[in-house]
């Protein structure tokens, strides 16, 4: 799965169901760009397209329970590996590492806002 896709299923997992324009928007890429990508994901199962309730022209980008179990997985994955990695690390690098959770906190905050784009 390209990076592209996988971030696309955790903007959806985090911020629930998208237009396709604001998901390329906050993809960085172009519209048509992700309308395939989406079908590709789609014919995975991982996503599914559903009509808007407040707007039936607009068509809404969904995560299936395929593609939230996938990114699910994916956490977890990442845990474990970070997980592994700091027990190999002396006392001292994960007492730096304690010290700077506030400004990491704080930095993928600032990214989330950036992804998630202007609030509708």
């Amino acid at each position: 799965m390209s990076l592209t896709s996988a971030a696309t299923l955790a903007t959806l997992d985090r911020t629930g169901p998208r237009r396709i324009t604001d998901l390329a928007s906050v993809e960085g890429v172009t519209q048509p760009a992700m309308t395939a990508l989406v079908r590709v994901m789609e014919e995975s199962g991982l996503v599914e397209r559903r009509g808007d309730a407040s707007d039936k022209r607009v068509t809404l980008v969904c995560l299936t329970e395929a593609g939230a179990s996938y990114v699910r997985t994916r956490h977890q994955a990442g845990v474990h590996a970070f997980e592994r990695l700091i027990g190999e690390l002396t006392g001292d690098e994960v007492e730096a590492l304690v010290a700077a959770l506030p400004a990491l906190r704080h930095l993928a905050e600032l990214e989330s806002q950036d992804r998630e784009g202007p609030k509708r």
